[in-house]
């Protein structure tokens, strides 16, 4: 058996354990109960996103990976050779295996991720299916500013990839920061490679973030695991249950963990009371038109260069300039 090669470099920049404690405690402490969406991807809330992107009714994942394969080519014209491919949330880095195979002579490849098992699995995977290609793990926050200075040198030219439209679980505020972020990173003539769920009816979107395996109530549930594993909590899944539906007004899925009764939980020391129906607020997922997303972008600084959607228009991959 071919032994693998190893990464070409591994750099943990990840915050500090102490800010997942700090994080919650401050959440749970607020009127309107709310953890960042960041803190559902510890090891098992990674591998349960992946089994929610297989479910049936989940269907933004298989819908870009069509676009991206129907449209590879034309996107790597846009592109052009030598790029180096920087991609924020890698996850498995699953998608980014049909950019790299398109683009002409890719420089290098940069996974930023906050789940360091994952990244080091993921990295490794892609370094032996790809073995001439240099490859840098970054484990990083990275809806945080990320200083260009800590990644490997850009030979030419940086496309940044964000898929799986993350970019909406950003309320608009962030998202405008997090892609105006994005640009010191890419740097003068970079671009940015972007997935984004469209608006659609509320029945569908009900049903993907509602699965009938019940994966993504595991998903949200887990948040309250790690808690129990990592800040001596003692929550009682049973008593909680996954609420997840869609807002049209504000143009987006709201999800939640809801109590089913009046408690105490003890989380890090501190005890927490929580009313029957309360809820803690654990993620938004905005969904955009092409246009409303085109206009988020241009505001950010970037110049929207093209689209490409599915032919039912549930979801759009946008190329923009630096």
């Amino acid at each position: 058996m071919r032994q693998s090669r190893a990464l070409a470099v591994f750099r943990d920049l990840a915050p500090e354990e102490e800010s997942f404690r700090d994080a919650v405690l401050a959440g749970l402490a607020r009127r309107q109960k709310a953890i960042p969406c960041r803190f559902l991807y510890d090891a098992r809330g990674s591998a349960l996103f992946e089994k929610i992107c297989e479910t049936p009714e989940y269907y933004p994942t298989r819908t870009e990976r069509r676009i991206l394969e129907d449209n590879a080519a034309a996107i790597a014209a846009l592109i052009g050779p030598g790029a180096q491919l920087v991609e924020f949330g890698s996850g498995a880095s699953r998608k980014v295996r049909t950019l790299l195979r398109a683009l002409d002579a890719p420089a290098g490849y940069i996974a930023i991720d906050i789940s360091r098992d994952m990244l080091r699995r993921a990295a490794q995977r892609l370094a032996d299916v790809f073995p001439e290609l240099p490859i840098t793990a970054v484990c990083a926050d990275y809806t945080q500013p990320l200083d260009p200075a800590t990644l490997p040198p850009a030979p030419g030219r940086r496309l940044g990839f964000f898929p799986g439209s993350s970019i909406g679980n950003f309320i608009p505020a962030e998202a405008l920061a997090f892609l105006a972020g994005c640009r010191p990173v890419l740097g003068k003539g970079g671009s940015m490679l972007i997935g984004v769920d469209l608006q659609k009816d509320a029945d569908r979107l009900d049903a993907a973030y509602n699965d009938a395996q019940g994966v993504t109530a595991a998903f949200t549930l887990n948040l309250l695991e790690r808690m129990n594993r990592e800040l001596d909590a003692d929550f009682e899944l049973r008593r909680f249950a996954h609420d997840a539906a869609y807002n049209p007004a504000a143009a987006r899925v709201e999800i939640y963990l809801r109590s089913l009764a009046d408690q105490i939980v003890t989380v890090a020391g501190r005890a927490i009371r929580l009313a029957k129906g309360e809820r803690i607020h654990t993620e938004y997922s905005y969904k955009y038109t092409v246009e409303s997303f085109r206009r988020l972008a241009a505001r950010a600084g970037f110049r929207p260069v093209e689209t490409w959607t599915d032919g039912d228009r549930l979801f759009s991959v946008h190329l923009l300039a630096n």
